[in-house]
């Protein structure tokens, strides 16, 4: 048995709020926790996570093991040349 008087108060079902949206139920501490990203709208659960191609990492990736087709590769080319 917990001991009186020093534990907080137990809710279990506090509300898991995102975007103004009752998401999902827990125990918690709290009877309600306001959340910005949750597994249904985080990217990498989603499936819509983009690649961030920094200084043409991928590309050159892509070309070196010969993954780039014939467009990209003239898109690419074009770009790398408008930018010098």
């Amino acid at each position: 048995m917990p001991k009186p008087d020093i534990h907080p108060t137990w809710y279990p079902d506090a509300k898991v709020i995102c975007n103004g949206e009752v998401v999902m139920t827990v125990g918690a501490t709290q009877p309600e926790i306001n959340v910005d990203v949750w597994s249904g709208n985080h990217p990498f659960y989603t499936g819509t996570q983009k690649i961030i191609d920094t200084e043409g990492r991928v590309d050159r990736f892509l070309r070196k093991y010969g993954m780039l087709d014939a467009t990209s590769e003239s898109e690419s080319e074009s770009a790398s040349d408008a930018e010098n």
